[in-house]
């Protein structure tokens, strides 16, 4: 008998409970779109203020709201619209479609560093190779074609005003940087987080909520300067942090286990490049576990250089180990240096760069042009103030490579000869200096995270379904119940709920069944702790709170429930301080 995996008993927990399910199924479903039911919506909110938390407010991250839809000519710049594709095969017989990379995982179990390395050419002859055929039907493959995956759409009436839904936040933090770095009063380093919904037009999701079509994605844009590139935290104890790393010299040698190093020793090694990146990993480590995933079911893996994107100098995903899929990535951290600005600034012609001032002046011998106006001005007479003006924000290198190579350049439509000008070195007193910042981006996809901590907090215990989330991340923070629905129990339990609600605690009223059905239904539900009214209640005004991991209980007086339970749930009292024994 085939064992039952623990996604597919999750998602039917998800199905049953209303945390997630399947997008537009009364209309058969469409794949690769989830709905989040109440349960869900607010485990995805619990998990998103916990990563405010954890990341943004301790560095005191801006955070920032773009448009999903953006015009074309930002992801032109970006590399985005050349680069956002994926090999794609059709089967023949029933016409489904497939990601070629895909099939070559799952039937020949290739893996994706070799998949990535493939051609078209090379993706059909390994496909060929193996007899890989239609999962579907079974039927003959055609040959692999390049896919865009970014979803298309017209801006407004005109078919020529193109847009993309954005594939990631990050480009909506780079081109808004120039106001960014304003409102941060100009200074250096820089983070800006973008949290929202990003949409990616996949082949053939078939992975529930690790590959979506829409999804929500966590990106930290963190600016810094490439000649200051020294992160002053890692001075602290986080220098001495492990991480378990497979580098990419042991990733050439097919190594699978991960090497565990302290930041440090990877920095000093050159395993991570650039202490910002390392810093950020190692609070995704933390972050990870805070979700209820243990260090060794964690690892970074290094993308080889065939493997990175196109923005990326150096990239590490973070991978965690989940029944079905193995290793799976759930946040991505690249060093993507002054690529964007760059780009942004090359298309748009906006100078994107920083200015910096030095502690004091400093002389500097520089290249600059001066223009011989005795010539200039016969040359060009009416148009020579504006040869000028061009010549005074042309590129010094640039002009002197062009005279040396073909005579003359063209400023603007005016040629420019080698007697309207003269190069030379000055002296010259620097104020400061201007530059494009480099970043770091640690990126995390929310949905993955979500899933992470169902899978990991899921327990079976005498048969019953026990959701072991952290206390912080529970949909529902407790559970009120009377113990019979008479005696005047169901009145007190009502008025107790109503009091915890104004408390500002996520609560839920039960009376329906048994009481131990309410607390198996809460269990499953993952809610930490229960609150039974019974007829002692009546008497003294205590209450006994059910302790969902351990099960025991506790009795204490009803006034003292705000202070108590918010003390629990932010981990400064364990349970058994929450009351006597009952």
């Amino acid at each position: 008998m085939q064992k039952t995996d623990k996604y597919e008993i999750i998602s039917e927990l998800a199905k049953r409970r209303g945390f997630f399910w399947p997008s537009y199924e009364i209309y058969g479903g469409v794949s690769g779109f989830l709905t989040y039911g109440p349960l869900g919506t607010k485990l995805k909110q619990r998990i998103e203020a916990k990563f405010r938390d954890f990341f943004i407010k301790p560095l005191n991250i801006l955070e920032m709201e773009s448009s999903i839809v953006m015009p074309a000519k930002v992801f032109e710049a970006s590399g985005h619209v050349k680069a956002f594709r994926e090999p794609m095969v059709e089967c023949r017989k029933c016409k489904r479609k497939f990601r070629a990379d895909h099939l070559l995982q799952e039937q020949a179990q290739m893996s994706d560093t070799q998949t990535e390395k493939l051609s078209l050419q090379g993706g059909a002859k390994e496909l060929k190779k193996h007899g890989i055929r239609c999962p579907e039907c079974g039927g003959e493959l055609g040959k692999p074609q390049y896919f865009m995956t970014m979803f298309s759409t017209s801006i407004g009436p005109y078919s020529d005003a193109v847009g993309y839904g954005r594939p990631e936040a990050a480009q909506g933090v780079f081109v808004e940087f120039k106001r960014l770095y304003e409102t941060a009063r100009g200074k250096l380093p820089l983070g800006v987080v973008q949290m929202g919904h990003a949409l990616r037009n996949e082949i053939s999701p078939r992975q529930g909520p690790i590959r979506l079509r829409e999804f929500t994605i966590a990106d930290i844009e963190f600016f810094f300067d490439p000649k200051e590139p020294q992160c002053p935290l890692l001075k602290k104890e986080i220098g001495k942090e492990t991480l378990r790393l497979i580098p990419a010299e042991m990733k050439r040698k097919d190594a699978r286990r991960a090497e565990q190093v302290t930041v440090k020793e990877a920095l000093r090694k050159g395993y991570i490049k650039t202490e910002w990146q390392a810093y950020f990993m190692v609070l995704a480590k933390h972050f990870l576990k805070e979700l209820g995933v243990p260090d060794d079911s964690q690892r970074f893996i290094e993308k080889l250089e065939w493997e990175r994107a196109h923005y990326s100098s150096q990239g590490y995903d973070q991978e965690i180990y989940l029944d079905r899929w193995g290793w799976t990535e759930v946040s991505g951290h690249n060093c993507r240096t002054d690529y964007d600005l760059r780009q942004h600034m090359e298309h748009s012609g906006v100078d994107m760069q920083v200015f910096k001032e030095y502690d004091r002046p400093k002389l500097a011998k520089k290249l600059t042009i001066e223009p011989i106006l005795a010539k200039i001005g016969p040359t060009f007479k009416k148009e020579a103030s504006e040869v000028t003006a061009l010549l005074s924000e042309a590129n010094v290198q640039e002009v002197e490579n062009s005279l040396k190579t073909k005579g003359y350049y063209m400023a603007g439509s005016f040629k420019i000869l080698p007697e309207h000008i003269r190069i030379m070195h000055k002296e010259i007193e620097e104020s400061g200096r201007r530059f494009l910042p480099h970043v770091v981006e640690p990126s995390f996809g929310i949905d993955r995270l979500l899933y992470a901590a169902l899978e990991y907090a899921y327990e079976k215990r005498n048969e019953r379904t026990l959701l072991k989330l952290p206390r912080e991340l529970a949909p529902v923070q407790v559970g009120v119940y009377p113990l019979v629905t008479k005696g005047g129990l169901t009145k007190k339990a009502c008025q107790l709920h109503r009091m915890l609600m104004k408390e500002g605690f996520s609560v839920e009223y039960d009376e329906a069944g048994s009481i131990g059905r309410r607390y198996a239904r809460a269990d499953e539900a993952g809610t930490p702790l229960c609150i039974t009214v019974d007829y002692r209640t009546l008497k003294d005004n205590t209450v006994t709170i059910r302790d969902r991991d351990s099960w025991k209980q506790v009795r204490t007086r009803t006034e003292r429930l705000p202070e108590t339970i918010r003390a629990y749930l932010s981990y400064t009292k364990n349970f058994k301080d929450m009351g006597e024994s009952p």
